[in-house]
């Protein structure tokens, strides 16, 4: 098994921009909770949302904002697989999300 970050993403303007009713809410939740059930043997870690960032470089310490909204960790066989539990997730299909990345965590190269 390999295992691969989930990057959940949309722009934040989108995000802030959204207001649900309660049932849309609760229906996003709900279908969410689904989801993590029918993957709970894939989920490594089931991550969390991504608050406030902050960009570090030679200048020094900055806010910025950019399109990540949350993670989380899957194990699967393949790229195509571990990209295959996310089809038709809730982040896009209920919530404003835009899009999920999976990208494979690969080994630390050896010293």
């Amino acid at each position: 098994m390999k295992t691969f970050l989930a990057i959940f993403l949309g722009t934040p303007e989108k995000m802030m921009a959204w207001k649900p009713d309660d049932a849309t809410m609760k229906k996003g939740m709900e279908q969410w909770s689904k989801w993590a059930t029918d993957n709970k043997d894939a989920i490594v870690d089931m991550g969390s949302p991504l608050g406030k960032t902050k960009r570090i470089d030679k200048n020094g310490i900055a806010d910025t904002k950019n399109a990540l909204g949350a993670w989380t960790v899957v194990q699967a066989e393949s790229h195509e697989e571990a990209a295959k539990l996310f089809l038709n997730h809730p982040h896009f299909t209920i919530f404003p999300g835009e899009s999920v990345e999976i990208m494979e965590c690969l080994p630390m190269p050896k010293m």
